[in-house]
């Protein structure tokens, strides 16, 4: 069945319960009657609600009304917030400057409003030693606790440990915070139109690394509690 109302002369009832223009209430009239009006107003006539008895009818630009739906069901799905789950890996011996570097991904993911997946990868005789993965998530957790918190708690997964962090900020928040930062840094580029483009937009030092990150750990998408 069609989702577009019935409008004019595909209304196919004896009276309406008519709607004014500007949303006044005209009451019930004949069919006839209705669609005169709308050919007085220069509007079309609109069943706003088919099954009430009578059906409700209002006049309006069914033209201007189909856009404006439209541009509205854009916006809202433009700004339609998603929670995203990043995945970072790590070894039980990860390196000092190895696991900063993943711990700054893991920072940014959080900032951004993503869940972030741990995943601790033990290989050989390290899978014996389980209590070197989970000291590691902890440590991890614990020093990104201003920005997220353990929303699944460490549990082992054949080979792995997994641990999820969720962030303390809404993804809303995040969206709007990112908004206004690459609105100052368009300010801040147009008013200084000298300097370079890594200076206006500090993000761009995270391009080469942001793409790695991808590559190795591909995002799965879900949608916001």
């Amino acid at each position: 069945m069609s989702a577009e109302p019935r409008i004019n002369d595909r209304i196919r009832v004896p009276e309406v319960r008519l709607v004014g223009p500007s949303g006044e209430q005209v009451g019930i009239v004949p069919l006839a009657k209705a669609l005169e009006l709308a050919q007085e107003y220069d509007l079309d006539l609109v069943e706003v609600a088919a099954n009430a008895r009578p059906p409700v009818c209002k006049l309006m630009d069914y033209g201007k009304f189909k856009y404006e739906s439209a541009m509205k069901a854009r916006e809202a799905r433009k700004n339609q917030a998603h929670t995203v789950i990043k995945e970072m890996k790590l070894r039980p011996k990860i390196d000092p400057h190895d696991y900063d570097t993943k711990k700054g991904h893991v920072v940014r993911f959080l900032k951004q409003g993503d869940k972030v997946k741990i995943t601790i990868m033990f290989r050989g005789r390290e899978q014996s030693r389980p209590e070197l993965g989970y000291r590691l998530l902890q440590r991890l957790a614990s020093d990104v606790e201003d920005l997220g918190f353990i929303e699944s708690n460490p549990k082992q997964d054949g080979r792995n440990m997994i641990m999820v962090l969720g962030p303390h900020k809404k993804k809303t928040e995040a969206m709007a915070e990112a908004r206004q930062a690459q609105e100052a840094r368009k300010a801040e580029a147009k008013a200084n139109p000298g300097r370079s483009q890594n200076a206006a937009d500090p993000d761009a030092v995270h391009t080469e690394l942001d793409d790695d990150v991808d590559a190795e750990a591909p995002a799965e998408a879900s949608a916001e509690a």
